[in-house]
């Protein structure tokens, strides 16, 4: 049993170095390299890029108050469609303790002032029945009656305004009724019942009470490198596809291209916007993340190549031609001169036949016999 095992061991060694010898001496055999091998054809090229951007509306409107106060009444949420002039929202005024107190004094003097000409109007019109006095001076403090009857009603719609926000005399055009100031969608309404608003002054911009757009004139809004943007003009068309909706692919039309970039992630970008065309029946909603495809420029009926098969060096490039088959496949470097490449197969101008067999990828490495 004893002799068994050693003999096993033995064995087991003279395998492993056999083994190994015949690993390492087949290794050490020089490979031939073969290569796929590949024509030119005839084709078009279309340089293409794709823009990232979103779907905004052209005009977005935030509707703010005349008057500083508190919300009291809203009569719409997002989702709802309104009228110019509709109503959205009451305002309840907080009014200033000192605008309501002169208010008050100025009501104050103009009941004093109209009392004093309604009695000076009643002496005169007894005087002038008696003929004592001219009607020239009768019709005087007529006239003053009048006017301070005037001034009373004045004061005291002042006062309503002041203390409530509201007209007597013109109630439906109210500052504390916020309007909608054009026809579309409400987007968004950031108050609430009892929130407190500013209204939009010199000093500040006010509280937004809601925001509107009009839904039927959508733009795509996007970016696009610094490198790219000379391709692109005015009126140039592009294809938008939206994330949300993949089956969905819009047709659109350059009409802005910013003048200045700005710096995003250490790139120059410039901002870019595009009419949409929406097919009837088709509802969009405002922010939906798109991109858009612009045909930057494009060839037809060239000769193209795999852009894997060409080697760059420097301004040059190069391409290995077949020259020989029969042992091996030998290649011989040879210039060319390109043109449009899409990123997969690139044009090629001059350098090569449209019959030239062309050095593709390494197919297989297999040991010399």
């Amino acid at each position: 049993m004893k002799k068994f095992f050693k003999t096993f061991i033995w064995v087991l060694v003279a395998a492993i170095f056999v083994g190994t010898f015949v690993y390492l001496f087949l290794n050490s055999r020089p490979k031939e390299t073969r290569y796929e091998i590949v024509t030119p054809s005839t084709g078009d090229i279309e340089r293409t890029t794709i823009l990232t951007g979103n779907i905004e509306p052209r005009d977005e409107i935030e509707i703010k108050p005349q008057v500083s106060g508190i919300i009291s009444e809203i009569n719409v949420e997002a989702g709802d469609m309104v009228k110019e002039g509709d109503v959205i929202a009451r305002i309840k005024i907080i009014p200033d303790e000192g605008q309501l107190s002169s208010a008050l004094s100025r009501i104050e003097n103009a009941r004093i002032s109209m009392e004093d000409a309604r009695a000076k109007h009643e002496r005169n019109s007894m005087l002038l029945e008696k003929k004592v006095i001219s009607r020239e001076e009768y019709e005087t403090t007529a006239t003053t009656f009048a006017q301070a009857k005037a001034e009373l009603n004045a004061a005291e719609d002042a006062y309503s305004i002041v203390k409530e926000g509201v007209s007597k005399t013109n109630a439906k055009e109210s500052n504390t009724l916020v309007r909608a100031t054009i026809t579309g969608l409400v987007l968004d309404v950031p108050v609430k019942v009892g929130t407190s608003v500013i209204q939009t002054n010199t000093m500040n911009d006010g509280t937004t009470v809601a925001t509107i757009a009009d839904m039927n004139n959508l733009i795509f809004k996007g970016k696009v490198d610094e490198t790219e943007v000379g391709l692109l003009t005015v009126n140039q068309p592009m294809e938008i596809s939206i994330g949300a909706l993949p089956d969905l692919h819009l047709d659109a039309v350059i009409e802005n291209i910013a003048p200045k970039g700005t710096e995003t992630n250490g790139a120059n970008t410039f901002e870019i916007k595009a009419a949409l065309n929406v097919p009837d029946g088709q509802h969009l909603r405002a922010g939906y993340s798109a991109n858009a495809k612009v045909m930057l420029n494009s060839v037809a009926g060239v000769m193209t190549v795999p852009e894997s098969v060409i080697e760059w060096a420097g301004d040059s490039t190069y391409v290995y031609v077949l020259t020989d088959s029969v042992k091996g496949q030998d290649f011989r470097r040879t210039a060319v001169t390109t043109g449009l490449s899409d990123g997969i197969n690139i044009q090629v101008t001059s350098g090569i036949s449209a019959d030239t067999p062309l050095r593709g990828a390494i197919k297989a490495d297999k040991p010399n016999k």
